[in-house]
Order: structure tokens, then C-alpha cells, then sequence
């Protein structure tokens, strides 16, 4: 069974790592009563990182381009494909709005990106109290439903490759090497990747 280009694979597991770190920071971050700098630590690191997955993700859509994902298996349901069209297509869409409302949250607010900053790299957005608050809004919802999503996927993964062991998640799996991950997309030896 084909799997993802070495690129994608990596670019897709580096992203989940940060966003699952993400995740965490974000919401621990605005809780009362932290210390100051432990909370001023938070933020750096999620608005910071939150630019990194947003450039990480301009990249895998453009690997995704120039080489389309591999086919999923001809022997899944027709329901299940259509959930993978659906789910894929949120989760790249919220990979990029939830970054990209934080980032007009925070310049609209007045707030420093810290390594854009040492960059050079000014404000996309201008200062306004108004946008700041819609940003804020929409980057709360979006990252509320992102997460959700990758619960459903997480499961999703859980699902094909644990229980079913029918090759879709090795499509995916880490590029830690090729004969690996060739073993990984195939499947549990002798079946071929095929349903049990």
C-alpha cells in the first residue's frame, strides 16, 4: 500500500506534537492565580509555536500539491471515505485558522510575536481593540472544534490501526524508515492490509 511522501509524514507528526503541547499551555495559560512568570512563559511559547505550526502547515499544503496523498484502500466503506474527505479537510482548515486568528488576536492587541519580532517581521494587522476581541472569539471557538477533531482522529487512528490493523494508518506512520514504514502500510504479515 502507497504511503505519504517522507516529507508529509514528517511534517504531519511534527505538527501534532506541537499542537498536543499546544493544546495543554493554551489552557492552562489563562487560568487565575498562576505565578507571572510561569504564565508569561505559556504564552510565549503558544503564540511562538502557534506561527511555527501555521508555517509548517503552508508547507505540508504545498507538499500536498505537488504530491496528492496516496489513495485509501479500496476495500473501505464508502461512509468511512467520505469521513476521511471531511475530517482531513477540517482538520487543515482549522490547522490554519486557529493559528492564524491567534496571531491577529495578539498584533491586534497590541502584543508582541517574540521571534517575528527579532526577525524584523512587522504587524500584518493593525492595533484595534475590536479585532482583537473577534480574533479572540474565533481562535477560542476554532481551537475548541480543533481539538475535538483530533479526538475523532486520534480515534479514528486507534481504530485502523490497532483494531483493524488494515494498513490505513501506516500510510502515515513516522518516517523512522522505509522498510518500516513499508511493514507499517501493509499491514499485519501474510493479510496484505486486507480486512479481517
Amino acid at each position: 500500500m502507497e504511503s505519504y511522501s517522507g516529507l508529509a509524514r514528517a511534517i504531519h507528526w511534527a505538527v501534532a506534537v506541537l499542537v498536543l503541547a499546544m493544546i495543554p499551555a493554551g489552557l492552562v495559560m489563562v487560568q487565575d492565580g498562576l505565578p507571572r512568570p510561569v504564565q508569561n512563559g505559556l504564552f510565549i511559547f503558544h503564540k511562538n509555536v502557534g506561527v511555527v505550526v501555521l508555517l509548517l502547515m503552508l508547507v505540508r499544503l504545498g507538499v500536498r500539491r505537488l504530491r496528492p496523498p496516496p489513495d485509501l484502500p479500496a476495500h473501505l466503506p464508502g461512509w468511512q471515505r467520505r469521513a476521511a474527505a471531511a475530517s482531513h479537510a477540517g482538520l487543515y482548515g482549522l490547522a490554519i485558522l486557529v493559528p492564524v486568528a491567534g496571531y491577529v488576536r495578539v498584533r491586534a492587541g497590541g502584543f508582541p510575536v517574540e521571534w517575528l519580532d527579532t526577525l524584523g517581521v512587522p504587524a500584518l494587522v493593525p492595533r484595534s481593540d475590536a479585532l482583537a476581541q473577534a480574533a479572540q472569539t474565533t481562535h477560542y471557538v476554532a481551537a475548541l472544534t480543533f481539538a475535538a477533531l483530533i479526538g475523532l482522529h486520534v480515534l479514528a487512528a486507534f481504530y485502523h490501526g490497532v483494531l483493524r490493523r488494515d494498513g490505513v494508518f501506516g500510510r502515515i506512520w513516522p518516517p523512522v524508515g522505509r522498510a518500516g514504514a513499508e511493514r507499517a502500510a501493509s499491514g499485519p504479515p501474510g493479510d496484505g492490509g486486507a480486512p479481517s
